[in-house]
């Protein structure tokens, strides 16, 4: 089995390593993990790592963490009567080539690795899709899956929230990292579902082409363009963790910003900073998995499924071909797009799929 290790202490400092596999325990299932996608969102986890328990999922040696990915895999050995060799599955993958799971809570639709280190972290994560009976599966749209699936459920989790609250009061939500699959996901389903707020981009002066062929924002500003924004009632959703860039977007709208929500950090470099000195309201972590039991809880997993899946196909055809993917063979092409996504040098009209 190879691995990806990274460093927790320097995310960018990455070794592709073999492991020996073992006997399956007894109950476990043996997983070939097929695809995968990277993307902005795999490199939040890895920032944010230990504080939100990222790293537990696929334990590591000490100081060294494996990346969770987003993916599909095959069953090669099962000791579990109900789930049997050659089915696929479909959810949170390591970066790696193979993963053994403990299925539990076993339904026609899936089951959840009961795995006891896997425990303290959310259901979202250790549930996996059984492909032959999941309803989203599109065996052709596997690669926009991957790479979009998990960013546009932040991006609808965020727009339910925001629509919950009356989106503060604004008139307009101002997205960071524009180009990001999880603001792209965000302006889509606002775009259907909140249509009275006006989407405004923004982004690197390099992207602003590729943010407005897009189609999704009403608006699209270079980052060093933040004053031409309308100082109208505003929340903002930053993607991008900048502390600076945030600093400044508070100062320029002051009193008409309502509402500052933080989520991920796709700029890493600049992610250190803080946000305590910041004017107008204090920025508020967005935590997906949270807000996800909770639409659970409000609505019901069958409407909460019904309505994501209305605005993921609604996002299919505004963005699902914005972007051209891109496979690559090998666990060794998943540490180097790794490293290059670290470094900020993928471009966004990009979907890198893993073959490992």
């Amino acid at each position: 089995m190879q691995q990806v290790h990274v460093r927790k202490d320097s995310i960018g400092e990455t070794e592709l390593v073999e492991t020996a596999q073992g006997p399956l325990a007894a109950g476990a299932v043996r997983l070939a993990i097929e695809s995968f996608s990277v993307t902005a969102n795999n490199v939040t986890y890895a920032v944010v790592g230990d504080g939100f328990g990222y790293w537990n999922f696929f334990p590591a040696p000490d100081g060294r963490g494996i990346v969770p990915m987003w993916g599909h895999a095959r069953v090669i050995e099962s000791n579990h009567p109900e789930v049997a060799v050659d089915e696929r599955v479909y959810g949170y993958l390591p970066m790696a080539t193979h993963l053994d799971v403990v299925p539990g809570k076993v339904s026609a639709a899936g089951f959840t690795d009961m795995a006891e280190h896997r425990q303290p972290m959310s259901p979202v994560y250790n549930s996996y899709t059984r492909l032959a009976a999941d309803p989203e599966h599109d065996p052709a749209r596997e690669g926009e899956r991957m790479i979009f699936g998990p960013l546009f459920k932040t991006g609808f989790l965020i727009e339910y929230f925001m629509r919950s609250e009356s989106w503060f009061g604004a008139r307009q939500a101002i997205l960071t990292s524009a180009s990001s699959k999880t603001a792209m996901g965000l302006a889509s389903v606002a775009k259907h579902r909140s249509p009275d707020i006006r989407r405004i981009g923004l982004t690197s002066a390099g992207n602003v082409g590729f943010v407005e062929d897009s189609g999704l924002y009403d608006k699209v500003f270079a980052y060093n363009n933040i004053t031409r924004i309308a100082g109208e009632p505003s929340v903002s959703v930053d993607f991008a963790g900048n502390a600076g860039l945030l600093k400044s977007l508070h100062e320029h709208l002051g009193s008409a910003l309502a509402y500052s929500c933080l989520v991920g950090a796709t700029h890493i470099e600049q992610r250190e900073g803080g946000t305590g000195d910041i004017p107008g309201p204090t920025p508020t972590l967005f935590f997906a998995p949270d807000h996800a039991v909770a639409l659970f809880k409000q609505v019901g997993p069958e409407e909460a499924g019904r309505q994501m899946a209305e605005s993921w196909r609604g996002f299919l055809v505004d963005a699902g071909d914005s972007v051209t993917i891109e496979r690559k063979q090998g666990l060794a092409a998943a540490r180097d797009v790794f490293v290059h996504m670290v470094a900020g040098r993928v471009d966004p009209a990009k979907g890198i799929v893993i073959e490992p």
